[in-house]
């Protein structure tokens, strides 16, 4: 038995469990929510979606896009 195998508490134990590959990918692929309950009982939520590769070299993160995102509507109203 190794460390971590000693560390894993017996309701953590996934032995004889296996994963499905890929089991999340198209509702991942289409985007998706976060929702965060604070303390307080506010909610936190946002909305995440996927770019492709190749868009991705030109809007390396959620910054650049949304900004590319708000001329064209600015434009367009």
């Amino acid at each position: 038995m190794n460390k971590a195998n000693k560390e894993m508490l017996d309701e953590y134990d996934f032995s004889g469990k296996k994963g499905v590959r890929g089991k999340y990918r198209e509702a991942f692929r289409n985007g998706y929510t976060v929702r965060v309950i604070k303390e307080n009982g506010t909610i936190d939520e946002q909305y995440f979606a996927s770019i492709e590769a190749d868009v991705h070299q030109y809007f390396p993160d959620s910054e650049a896009v949304n900004k590319a995102l708000r001329s064209l509507i600015s434009k367009s109203a």
